[in-house]
């Protein structure tokens, strides 16, 4: 399981990225988000891209202890679907779909 720090943002984003891929390479597609307490709008993108890059292999990213930031964050871009996250996080609270 990938485990991330304390911090994704655009300042680690790319390094996070580069150790992801090669882990979702090797198989590793379950993704644990408890330790992060600092995301921007690169913790998406850097999601993204490992999705991308599971999907490439026939398997499916799986993000558990999604932090309401990241999750707010998914659901204003309109990609928590294609994260796969629950639906808590794809609707926060104060932001409806209509």
């Amino acid at each position: 399981m990938l485990s991330l720090g304390t911090s994704l943002t655009n300042q680690n984003a790319a390094a996070v990225l580069r150790d992801g891929l090669a882990r979702v390479a090797q198989g590793d597609v379950a993704v644990d988000c408890a330790g992060l307490t600092h995301v921007d709008s690169s913790a998406v993108a850097v999601l993204l891209g490992w999705q991308r890059a599971a999907s490439g292999r026939g398997q499916t990213l799986s993000i558990v202890n999604v932090p309401p930031q990241l999750g707010e964050l998914a659901a204003l871009y309109g990609v928590a679907g294609l994260l796969g996250l629950p639906a808590d996080a794809a609707h926060p609270q104060g932001h409806h779909r209509h």
